[in-house]
């Protein structure tokens, strides 16, 4: 199979979106004829430099439509389709003139400075303590660990991260509260399963992190975009959209990166009292500041507060752990037992996975390693503002600085943001537009692009950014 992802100026569809409907013409159009079979969902987004999640996503509408058919531990195939020619085929865009229905992918070349937002750093990975708890795991006495386990995860490391969570996040509860799965895609999906019949409108910041919204509306909920302050979600707006069910990321909002001062977080938990309502505490990277202490979570401001926290060890550690955790209010436990009862749910992240990281927590392990890859990070993030600085000057703006793993460059300059990632191309350097985190784009937009700082190497930086400012402002 060949795909041909380029980015383009392609509004402000989701990934996901785009994909699919990339991937459904190239079907209609005889393009991809049936029986061919397409790339794993990981080797795809490897290819186009993307997460697995909107892949997954992808391929789950499409095989939802018809389009494609999943032949077990072989993959995806295309399916026969009764009238090829239903569609014409796409006529490719004329020398010059841009191909805005073709979706909004990294390409699948290399590059020379590659300031991809979701990238780590697996340098100072502890490959030897972590191979040496991995083994002791496959012991003959251990045969217990092939099986299932709990279906809320592994009790042992449920206490590891209560234990973690209050000391290092601010979040209070017990083990009995944390729920682990695979990724966040499945976390979200038991929510929405446990709160669709009472809760079936949801607000979400616009702009932000959009699996929250699209996957909550793909359960049915109807989505209200609530527009961002200075310091984080307009409360006033959110009172006023009716909704009682709100998602926020309180310590470095995505994308924009502003953290929200504690009496605006305060105001957020009297909202959801005086609703009866949830809020839904995205901490993806909480645990990582660079300038000051980390900020304590949202959850852990109010006892017994009707917070749903959000966490994961994928950056803390490792995406390829697919460990992560939600934080539920004791006032949802019921729902959750229920659901599990009713749908046999079983475990869907591996459980010698789940062994091995508790092992790592209790031996102090995961504190040692969270305190290299912070110091390593504050190294990359510093390095980032200071060859902006130089090489932008007073051209461009910098925002979400000090925390996380990205911030966003706004940039001044007469190109369109199609001349600007063609011109970044051209010069060796990846960095995607943050157009598409709108769910509801304003009347005038800003050109602003992500600058993630983990995964590309220190003494890159520099040299790449240097690049990308020569490509940029002439």
């Amino acid at each position: 199979m060949l795909l041909t992802p380029v980015w383009t100026d392609n509004g402000n569809e989701p990934q996901y979106v785009q994909l699919y409907a990339y991937i459904k013409k190239e079907i209609v159009a005889g393009t991809l004829p049936e029986k061919t079979r397409l790339p794993s969902v990981r080797k795809l987004a490897d290819m186009l430099g993307l997460s697995t999640t909107p892949v997954e996503m992808a391929y789950q509408q499409l095989l939802a439509e018809g389009f494609i058919i999943s032949r077990p531990r072989s993959g995806y195939y295309v399916e026969h389709l009764p009238e090829p020619e239903i569609a014409p085929r796409a006529s490719r865009p004329r020398d010059g003139q841009a191909g805005v229905d073709r979706p909004l992918l990294r390409d699948a070349r290399q590059y020379e400075y590659d300031f991809h937002m979701s990238q780590n750093d697996f340098s100072l990975f502890p490959y030897t303590d972590w191979r040496r708890l991995y083994n002791q795991t496959l012991r003959l006495e251990r045969q217990e660990d092939l099986f299932f386990g709990d279906p809320q995860g592994e009790p042992g490391l449920r206490k590891q991260i209560a234990e973690y969570l209050h000391q290092h996040r601010g979040v209070v509860c017990t083990p009995d509260q944390v729920v682990i799965c695979s990724d966040q895609f499945g976390l979200l999906s038991l929510l929405s399963l446990m709160l669709k019949t009472d809760y079936p409108q949801i607000a979400v910041e616009n702009p932000g992190y959009l699996l929250f919204a699209h996957t909550f509306a793909r359960h049915g909920f109807e989505v209200k975009p609530i527009s961002l302050l200075e310091d984080g979600i307009d409360v006033r707006e959110l009172e006023q959209s009716g909704a009682r069910l709100a998602v926020v990321s309180p310590s470095h909002q995505y994308p924009r990166g502003m953290i929200m001062p504690v009496a605006k977080r305060m105001q957020l938990l009297e909202w959801a009292k005086a609703v009866n309502g949830y809020i839904i505490e995205d901490d993806y990277d909480g645990e990582f500041r660079y300038h000051g202490r980390p900020i304590p979570s949202l959850q852990g401001l109010q006892t017994n507060a009707r917070v749903i926290y959000m966490g994961s060890f994928s950056q803390v550690i490792a995406p390829a752990l697919c460990i992560w955790y939600m934080v539920l209010p004791q006032s949802l436990l019921d729902r959750y037992y229920q659901l599990v009862r009713e749908t046999l749910l079983e475990q869907s992240s591996s459980r010698l996975h789940q062994v091995t990281l508790e092992a790592f927590m209790k031996k102090g392990m995961l504190e040692k390693h969270l305190r290299k890859m912070r110091s390593l990070y504050r190294k990359k993030h510093d390095a980032v503002m200071h060859a902006v600085q130089e090489h932008f000057g007073e051209r461009a703006v910098l925002f979400g600085k000090d925390a996380g793993f990205h911030m966003l460059l706004r940039v001044e300059t007469p190109h369109s943001e199609l001349q600007l990632n063609e011109r970044a191309r051209q010069a060796g350097v990846h960095t995607s537009s943050a157009s598409y985190t709108w769910l509801r784009p304003p009347a005038e937009q800003h050109k602003e692009f992500f600058l993630g700082f983990a995964g590309i190497p220190l003494e890159k930086i520099e040299p790449g950014i240097k690049a990308l400012a020569g490509a940029w402002l002439d």
